[in-house]
């Protein structure tokens, strides 16, 4: 596949704000046909509207799903067959997550990034991964983090969760080498978009623009490599101390750094 992703069609998760939005974007620039998931019809509409004004060309397609319920992914999958759709290319992006003490946050958000986190990316690759073997082709790209790469207190869940996408993702992608299906998990840093509205928690100045990391992730996608670390050089060089120091070591220190940005005060903003 070359930079451009001309002929490819590509899902793209949690595309109506944010990094999904950036990633179906450029997808589109670079000559893609996208199919917009998301549970925002409105934003996934104007999306749509907005990348045929600039792209010309059919309208993308809009799927409506919230994939924090345990039936989305083959509700996702049937809309697809109804469609007639074939996926060359699945970017699962849609994700969530909380900052604060673990305890003193509300439980219900913290399951629901899990459900969203895990259990939507785990359904779609599952389901869309099956296709892409029996026909022998395709690609899928799972949105991890480097905050994949060790525990943070003060933001626990998100951390496990991405932990698991970061497992996950090289495991398949070892089970699929060899073959024309390949996967590869793009592990940005912080990035400036509203991840931490309705709290207040904020991002750092020094986060990388959406648009930035889409860009970077689908190079690396059209490179051949199995990992993406999209943005800032040092975002990268922080995940190799914590491979190699004591995990005690490691979880005391991103716990300090987290009182630093005070996450440990996070509350509601109501």
């Amino acid at each position: 596949m070359g930079g451009d992703y001309r002929g490819i069609t590509a899902l793209v998760t949690g595309a109506s704000k944010g990094l999904g939005r950036a990633y179906a974007l450029e997808l589109a620039r670079r000559g893609a046909r996208v199919i917009l998931l998301a549970r925002s019809e409105q934003g996934l509409r104007r999306l749509a509207e907005e990348i045929r004004q600039r792209h010309g060309g059919p309208l993308p397609e809009v799927i409506v799903v919230d994939l924090t319920a345990p039936e989305a992914p083959e509700r996702c999958l049937e809309e697809l067959r109804r469609r007639g759709l074939t996926v060359d290319l699945l970017i699962n992006n849609a994700g969530a997550g909380s900052a604060g003490p673990f305890l003193d946050r509300p439980l219900t958000p913290q399951l629901r990034s899990v459900e969203l986190n895990v259990g939507g990316l785990l359904g779609l690759t599952h389901g869309i991964g099956r296709e892409m073997a029996a026909r022998g082709s395709g690609g899928i790209i799972n949105v991890s983090s480097t905050a994949g790469f060790q525990p943070m207190p003060y933001q626990a869940s998100y951390a496990a969760t991405k932990a698991f996408v970061l497992s996950f993702t090289e495991a398949l992608a070892e089970e699929l080498r060899g073959t024309d299906v390949r996967v590869m998990a793009a592990h940005p840093g912080a990035i400036a978009t509203g991840f931490f509205d309705g709290t207040s928690a904020t991002i750092g100045p020094a986060a990388d623009s959406p648009e930035t990391i889409a860009s970077q992730t689908l190079d690396d996608y059209a490179r051949g490599r199995r990992a993406s670390y999209p943005g800032r050089c040092v975002n990268r060089m922080l995940t190799w101390p914590v491979r190699l120091l004591p995990r005690t070591v490691v979880t005391r220190g991103t716990g300090a750094f987290n009182r630093r940005l005070r996450l440990h005060q996070v509350v509601d903003i109501t």
